[in-house]
């Protein structure tokens, strides 16, 4: 069954290869990465954060990585950003927690890929759905959501 972000990149025509895992909501990135037997540093995890009330910002970040909130503010103008709760994930962006993908969220957020992304050609990102992930180019991912580059991880 494709996913919103599938059907994206189909309507594209871009390539990209699926991966699919035990839908466990209690793996991490890392684990993920582990099963597909790749470098966690090509596997970025999607985060959501709100700025200002209602305006939410998506950051993609290695797996083996944390978001640092003060940069990530930084890079996005903002004074300070926080994580949305997992309760407010699906109505915001119309994905859960585990299955969270920057593409074919209900809004285009502002996207911002942390700089690391750059020294890989293809990277791994969620499907859409939990026990999926999509590896593509990363010239494709911005031809189609545009993000900011920079460093935001601790």
């Amino acid at each position: 069954m494709k996913t919103n972000a599938m059907r994206i990149l189909d309507s594209h025509k871009i390539k990209y290869e699926i991966f699919e895992y035990a839908s466990d909501q209690s793996l991490t990135g890392e684990d993920i990465a582990s099963i597909l037997k790749e470098d966690p540093s090509k596997c970025f995890k999607t985060l959501i954060t709100e700025g200002k009330p209602h305006e939410y910002y998506a950051f993609l970040v290695p797996v083996n990585k944390e978001l640092d909130l003060k940069k990530a503010a930084s890079s996005i103008n903002e004074k300070s950003v926080s994580m949305i709760p997992f309760k407010d994930l699906l109505k915001v962006t119309g994905y859960i927690h585990g299955g969270c993908s920057p593409l074919g969220m209900k809004k285009n957020y502002p996207v911002t890929i942390d700089e690391s992304a750059k020294n890989y050609e293809e990277i791994y990102l969620s499907g859409g759905k939990v026990g999926l992930q999509i590896k593509l180019k990363l010239s494709d991912l911005i031809s189609i959501i545009s993000p900011n580059f920079t460093s935001i991880t601790r």
